[in-house]
């Protein structure tokens, strides 16, 4: 007796693809993101190290101006309001950490 078995493996092959397109796409995708965003941050944390060093505790706009400007050698386009609050971000975890070391 001899079976057809076309039909059972094109019904595996749209499983194994419904699958990887529910489960397997998206994960990358997140996982990518969410190492871009470590990307980001790292890079982010270091131009606004590095500002703080060149312009002191003065110079707000030139700071901002050099990180955007560090950021955009870096590949890392945003929009000007995402790289404000990032900054932000930096600056407060800066902040944070100098005033823990003096008390």
């Amino acid at each position: 007796m001899k079976t057809d078995i076309t039909s059972i493996i094109e019904c595996i092959i749209a499983l194994f693809s419904a699958l990887i397109t529910t489960f397997l796409i998206p994960y990358v995708k997140s996982k990518l993101s969410e190492s871009r965003f470590q990307q980001i941050q790292f890079w982010a944390k270091t131009a606004v190290e590095a500002a703080e060093q060149l312009y002191g505790s003065k110079a707000g706009q030139q700071k901002k101006d050099y990180v955007v400007s560090f950021l955009l050698s870096k590949g890392i386009v945003m929009d000007i309001d995402d790289v404000t609050a990032l900054i932000e971000s930096e600056v407060y975890k800066m902040s944070s950490v100098s005033q823990g070391c003096t008390r």
